[in-house]
């Protein structure tokens, strides 16, 4: 990756202080978002690697997910999966559970999302200590789907969520690196 889009994306990139708890370096991408080179650029380089490979779902963990892979998909013409909190969905779902820095909640898909054997991109905006990626996965993973790669603008990669997915056998896709947390 070239240093230019680095730069793009980094300069693009609002850095919030102690949010949500002193300490914490909250890296906020509502304002890549908002910057329509930067979001064009950030997709482009996400979907590159998959064009033309058969992928045929995008499953986006909520909620800056969804944004992305909202456009992921559009560009890749494959559907988009939302991966939500639980009791969000209206349908049938399958749960899991997953870690938190301080706990565990579920996430839910509707049952019918994914068929077995399908080639699915997993996309949210950050990679951090990787617990909601890790349950993403292992969601994904009970409905069958063949997970192509995990994509995330942003890796923290002191907190070892990339790790993570690797020894699960996971392709991980990241754009920018930011030290610390």
């Amino acid at each position: 990756m070239n240093s230019t889009l680095q730069q793009t994306l980094l300069a693009a990139i609002r850095t919030i202080p102690d949010y949500p708890k002193p300490g914490i370096q909250f890296r906020d991408i509502t304002t890549l978002l908002g910057n329509a080179r930067a979001f064009r650029r950030a997709v482009d380089e996400l979907v590159h690697p998959y064009s033309g490979t058969g992928v045929s779902q995008i499953a986006g963990i909520e909620a800056r997910g969804f944004i992305l892979g909202g456009a992921m998909a559009h560009q890749l013409s494959a559907g988009f999966v939302p991966i939500r909190k639980k009791g969000k969905l209206p349908h049938t779902t399958v749960r899991v559970a997953y870690s938190l820095e301080y706990g565990v909640d579920e996430m839910e898909m509707h049952t019918d999302a994914v068929q077995p054997g399908e080639k699915v991109i997993l996309v949210d905006d950050l990679i951090a200590t990787g617990g909601t990626a890790e349950g993403a996965v292992k969601l994904l993973r009970q409905m069958g789907a063949d997970i192509v790669a995990a994509c995330f603008v942003i890796d923290l990669p002191e907190l070892g969520g990339r790790k993570k997915l690797e020894a699960l056998g996971v392709d991980v896709r990241t754009l920018i690196e930011f030290g610390g947390h």
